[in-house]
């Protein structure tokens, strides 16, 4: 392939990412405006109008705030790419560091500090002036900072030292590097699915062990029914940055535990908490995460592999405005391109992963239902669905492409079903 011809594939995919995606977000928000006004019949006597009319405001402002990002994100790609900002930034960091692994950890930074800056202000508004506008932000402008600083600096203590070993691996370990490099990589997700819960999630959220006796002893009595062993349950204080609620596992292996948002604890009652829980606990006994994490594994083996062919063509590097003519290793390069140009070409098979999530989470319904009262399950869900603004309406195309979760209707009438 000449750099010509992968240029033009590029922009083509690109041009028609965007449109598509431009298209569903419009769709999107045309479809939830139009059922603003009339709270869908089965949820008639459970949600009142108001909070339907929230839930339609701030899914289409949600969506308008995310097309402006994409819009923003496609010209900072151009300019990373085919306008040289890559070939720029590489040649001015090469004059001040020279060869060497320096040149490249420090391209790689550069790169990452860049796009986090692009980034910012629409954090900043997100969280400051739209959550705020809809009654979800609960952040301080100093947490906010002191998140920024510490979210660098886990990256950086843990990102750089994975980045070196994956660049010697690409520099001295012949074709097959990247083989070895994604036994590292799989082996750092491990890892870090161990140590995130005691290590890294206390730097951000303080975590407290679970006081209601009575709800303790009613998730333990679940957790003895259904077979599944934890390390604790535990209470997060999410309600310092956000009026969302939720509730996750963490861990993995022996390490696993459970985590409540407190504004989750505040909301539902013991009963409708347990069916939550129940949930949860079912994409573990159905091995979801484990297939999840497998399929993960194999995505990033076949990527891997695909990233060492292209970082071998000129036409790759050329193609996407990058002249390697440095008498350096380009690795770090390949890395970057590699990144900039994947979600371009793969948006359109986002369908394929949505499908496999839902499937999921009806099965995850299915085992609730089965351990604990499903008219529980639906009570949890939605008051979920009106405590945080998701709307009961989307735009079932949109939805395919975007939500992991089924819509509201399809999934409470499912579970309403298995009575």
């Amino acid at each position: 392939m000449s750099s010509l011809a992968f240029s033009v594939l590029f922009v083509g995919f690109l041009v028609i990412t965007l449109v598509v995606r431009f298209w569903l977000g419009s769709r999107h928000i045309r479809h939830v405006l139009m059922h603003r006004n009339a709270v869908p019949a089965e949820f008639a006597e459970k949600i009142p109008l108001y909070a339907h009319q929230k839930a339609a405001d701030y899914t289409a402002a949600k969506t308008k705030l995310g097309l402006l990002s994409l819009l923003v994100n496609a010209a900072v790609l151009i300019g990373f790419t085919l306008l040289g900002g890559l070939q720029w930034l590489s040649v001015t960091l090469f004059k001040l560091t020279g060869p060497g692994m320096i040149y490249q950890l420090v391209l790689l930074a550069s790169f990452g500090f860049i796009s986090a800056v692009i980034d910012l202000p629409f954090d900043y508004y997100k969280q400051f002036v739209l959550e705020a506008r809809f009654g979800f932000n609960k952040m301080t402008l100093h947490l906010f900072l002191t998140d920024l600083i510490k979210n660098t600096l886990v990256g950086l203590v843990i990102g750089l030292p994975l980045i070196w070993v994956i660049l010697t691996l690409m520099e001295k370990s012949g074709d097959l590097w990247w083989f070895y490099a994604w036994l590292v990589w799989s082996g750092f997700q491990l890892l870090m699915l161990v140590i995130y819960p005691t290590v890294i999630a206390p730097l951000f959220n303080k975590f407290t062990p679970l006081q209601d006796e009575n709800l303790r002893s009613r998730i333990e009595s679940l957790m003895q029914r259904v077979g599944f062993a934890s390390k604790g349950l535990f209470v997060m204080d999410g309600s310092k940055r956000s009026a969302h609620g939720n509730a996750y596992f963490s861990g993995f292996g022996a390490a696993k535990r459970i985590v409540f948002f407190d504004t989750l604890l505040a909301r539902l009652g013991p009963h409708e908490i347990e069916a939550v829980l129940a949930h949860e606990l079912g994409h573990f006994k159905l091995r979801h995460v484990i297939k999840r994490i497998a399929v993960m594994f194999a995505l990033s083996l076949g990527f891997l592999a695909l990233l060492g062919y292209l970082k071998t063509k000129p036409w790759f590097y050329e193609g996407l405005g990058v002249l390697p003519a440095l008498p350096v290793s380009y690795d770090a390069m390949a890395l970057i391109l590699f990144m900039l140009a994947l979600p371009v070409f793969t948006f359109l098979f986002s369908p394929l992963t949505s499908i496999t999530s839902r499937k999921h989470e009806f099965e995850a319904d299915a085992f609730a239902a089965k351990h604990t009262d499903a008219q529980d399950l639906v009570s949890a869900l939605v008051k979920l669905y009106e405590d945080n603004a998701s709307t009961l309406t989307p735009d079932p195309l949109h939805s395919a492409f975007y939500d992991s979760h089924p819509p509201a209707t399809v999934r409470i009438h499912q579970l309403l079903a298995s009575r």
